[in-house]
């Protein structure tokens, strides 16, 4: 393959899973036919009649489903040909041959492969074209082209035909636009920087670490199960089965090297201390009977989570606000961003199993200081109303108040008043949204210690919401400094709301593998079983 080829290659591999989304309420418009496209104007004088699209259709079903892209793909261009022009295949057709070929290899996915595409390729490669008569086979193979780019387009870009809300993903999923990228593809002089800003940074990342496990997997096929013959190994100890940790650490690119020495250094340490970083792990540097099990986890099982995880970075914007905040549910963490910069982090606890957090995205608006909590009804029926029949002052100690009920007299309007034990703890913040989700404070700190975070009825708690508050007021630094974010949380006694300006973005997701800000690989457990799903269709 030539270095033109290679790189067009690349560029529209990327382009295939980067295309622009659109809101599902949208319906794009019928493609207006260009008229100034003629065979006087155009560098390209072959062009199909109209009528050909349809009969192409009737004996090809399989492509079928893009009626309307073929339509207005060929309309925009006045029915000039894509995939040849007067001399005969273009560049680019060999390119997107080149494009499919690669992707069956690395995927080893044989589904993209289809006999007729690489026939007439083949026959188009040698065969004299005759520009002055343009025959009905000519015609007949500049659709086909045309179809196979479509099919594959779809593919790779939306990968598993599954509805990701039945997941509880409501982040808006892209759709692809098949006819811009072709014409983009096959016209656009700065292909690479085009398609390179349509693609989620988050894909890009976790298809590189694709890449490197699918190499491991061809050149250690003996990843056999490792026997640890101590219940424990540390800094310090001498142990045959160090060097086997040291090889496994050093394929994984935990450790630069591999010495060979059976000597448990601080080299080797710090690159286990890496490993349980990246796998949700205690790191404290010892080799222990769960760090056995976790590196003892099958190569294909990493790559099936990095496919998986792939397949969530396609449904992601192509691109993210230069300051904005991230959760990552099954990670328990959050970050924040500042000028495209990380700004920091903190410890969250999610929804439960029985509570999932819903995955979606919205803008932070308010900041609520010592808040009511208005308890949700399913808490009211299911804790509060069966804790009044227990205890006559349970409102009373748990500083709660009724102030509606129903036609039976049982509470249906239930809040929990400002102090020390609400639940809410001092602060909460809000993005309006349709499943009542939001950031909050906490009374309860010592649960932010726990490995496993997925505690709440949905919403996420925070470790350090001062930190929260003080970053979303940065702004206006001069009325809220932090002597008086500090007051407005813990002596303050009515509840007092704070407009963010401006309003910050903020992305609830759910990601069981991605790669983090300094480049490494991580994976953490599937908490809400989401993972399974989306196996079900990627893997059939």
């Amino acid at each position: 393959m030539n270095k033109t080829s290679l790189k067009f290659l690349l560029i529209l591999s990327i382009a295939m899973m980067a295309i622009p989304a659109c809101k599902n309420k949208d319906k794009k418009q019928d493609a207006k036919r260009d008229s100034t496209i003629t065979k006087e104007t155009s560098f390209n004088n072959l062009f199909l009649d109209s009528t050909k699209i349809e009969s192409f259709l009737v004996a090809n079903p399989s492509l079928k489903n893009y009626e309307k892209q073929f339509i207005d793909f060929y309309k925009s261009r006045n029915y000039e040909f894509a995939w040849f022009d007067s001399a005969g295949l273009i560049e680019q057709t060999g390119n997107f041959i080149n494009l499919v070929n690669t992707s069956i290899a690395e995927n080893n996915d044989s589904s993209l492969y289809d006999k007729q595409l690489y026939q007439l390729f083949g026959e188009y490669k040698t065969k004299a074209f005759d520009k002055k008569k343009i025959a009905q086979e000519d015609i007949k193979a500049e659709l086909y082209f045309t179809g196979q780019f479509f099919k594959y387009a779809s593919t790779q870009f939306k990968g598993a035909d599954l509805d990701a809300n039945q997941l509880g993903w409501f982040i808006p999923r892209k759709k692809i636009d098949l006819g811009s990228l072709l014409d983009s593809s096959l016209k656009n002089k700065n292909t690479q920087e085009f398609f390179g800003k349509l693609l989620n940074p988050s894909f890009k990342k976790l298809n590189e670490y694709l890449q490197k496990y699918l190499s491991i997997k061809k050149t250690h096929p003996e990843w056999d199960s490792l026997r640890m013959p101590v219940n424990k190994l540390k800094l310090g100890d001498d142990n045959p089965f160090v060097s086997s940790i040291k090889e496994r650490l050093a394929i994984l690119g935990d450790m630069d090297s591999n010495d060979g020495t059976s000597i448990f250094d601080e080299t080797t340490e710090e690159g286990v201390k890496s490993y349980q970083a990246r796998m949700g792990l205690g790191s404290d540097g010892v080799v222990g009977p769960a760090f056995v099990r976790s590196i003892n986890t099958p190569i294909d099982t990493l790559i099936r989570k990095i496919l998986i995880n792939i397949e969530r970075a396609r449904w992601l914007p192509a691109s993210v606000p230069e300051t904005y905040v991230w959760v990552n549910i099954p990670e328990f963490k959050l970050y924040t961003y500042q000028d495209n910069a990380p700004l920091f982090d903190m410890r969250v606890i999610v929804g439960s199993s029985a509570h999932n957090t819903v995955i979606f995205s919205g803008n932070l608006k308010y900041i609520v200081f010592a808040p009511y909590w208005n308890v949700p009804m399913s808490i009211i029926k299911n804790e509060i109303i069966p804790g009044m029949d227990r205890d006559p002052d349970y409102l009373a100690n748990h500083n709660m108040q009724v102030f509606g009920r129903n036609k039976s007299g049982a509470p249906v309007d239930v809040r929990q008043l400002p102090g020390p034990d609400n639940a809410l703890g001092s602060v909460k913040f809000l993005f309006p949204n349709d499943y009542d989700i939001y950031l909050h404070d906490t009374p309860n700190h010592d649960l932010f210690t726990s490995s496993n975070r997925s505690l709440s009825h949905g919403c996420i708690r925070l470790s350090n919401p001062m930190l929260m508050a003080q970053f979303l007021l940065r702004n206006d630094s001069t009325n809220y400094s932090t002597p008086v974010i500090d007051s407005l949380m813990h002596k303050n006694k009515e509840e007092t709301w704070v407009t963010i300006k401006p309003a910050v973005p903020v992305y609830l997701v759910y990601f069981t593998s991605w790669v983090d800000d300094n480049g490494k690989l991580n994976f953490r457990k599937d908490i809400y079983g989401h993972d399974n799903k989306v196996a079900s269709k990627l893997f059939k």
